[in-house]
């Protein structure tokens, strides 16, 4: 069953993080929030069933936060790569009946803990999954930083996404994080490649917390670190079809 997502209260937990931004000379820290999250790799679909059921999680689990959607993502770039090339990741995501363009930029990993800032901005329209109007993020510096870059050059898809996630919040009294189950697929002109994750992702508190629940999880299932993103994981497909 795929329930409907609440929109404005999910993105106002996110947005407590802005205390946790970087800190810098410019404008960013006020418009972006900092993603904090780690990954790993479940080895088969009934270890996702178990870990959505995992008694230590659901004892912490926040009531009525519990959800299931389907994600359909799509991600741009030039034709020369110029996104990529400058560590940039611009993304527009159906979650159910709501869409999302995003920009990701500044990227991190150690090991299964991934860090990157981050722009999420509610657009509407179908067209906007196959032509994105950056104009969107005029308002904030990274955007029109990323506008300029860009210039005339017309955008591509080069990666997509669907995937059935199933999420729920924790609160463990030192900081709030949200638990996904990932199932789907990676999908480019250079082949497909299955999703089968999950994720732990920092909305409030202790960044010491996100790393001991995961853990205990990761220790628990004997999962392996996910140290790319699906989306690097769709470039690569792409990167090794032209070899």
């Amino acid at each position: 069953m795929i329930i409907s997502i609440n929109v404005s209260k999910r993105e106002g937990l996110k947005r407590k993080r802005q205390g946790q931004t970087k800190k810098g000379t410019d404008e960013r820290t006020k418009e972006s929030t900092m993603e904090i999250e780690t990954k790993y790799i479940i080895p088969e679909r009934e270890t996702a069933d178990k870990l959505w059921e995992d008694k230590f999680l659901v004892s912490m689990e926040e009531e009525g936060s519990r959800e299931t959607l389907y994600m359909k993502a799509v991600y741009f770039d030039t034709e020369d790569s110029l996104l990529a090339k400058n560590d940039i990741a611009l993304r527009v995501r159906a979650e159910n009946e709501t869409i999302f363009a995003t920009l990701k930029w500044s990227g991190k990993n150690e090991g299964a803990l991934h860090t990157r800032e981050e722009i999420n901005i509610p657009v509407g329209g179908d067209t906007c999954m196959i032509a994105p109007d950056i104009s969107v993020f005029e308002e904030s510096e990274t955007g029109k930083e990323l506008i300029d870059l860009i210039g005339d050059k017309p955008l591509f898809s080069n990666v997509e996404t669907g995937v059935i996630r199933r999420r729920f919040r924790i609160d463990t009294g030192k900081a709030l994080i949200e638990v996904s189950v990932d199932t789907g697929e990676i999908i480019t002109d250079g082949g497909i490649e299955p999703i089968c994750e999950i994720e732990f992702e920092l909305f409030s508190g202790e960044e010491s917390e996100l790393e001991r629940v995961s853990e205990n999880v990761k220790e628990r299932y004997g999962l392996e670190p996910g140290e790319k993103s699906k989306y690097a994981r769709g470039l690569e497909l792409v990167s090794n079809a032209k070899k």
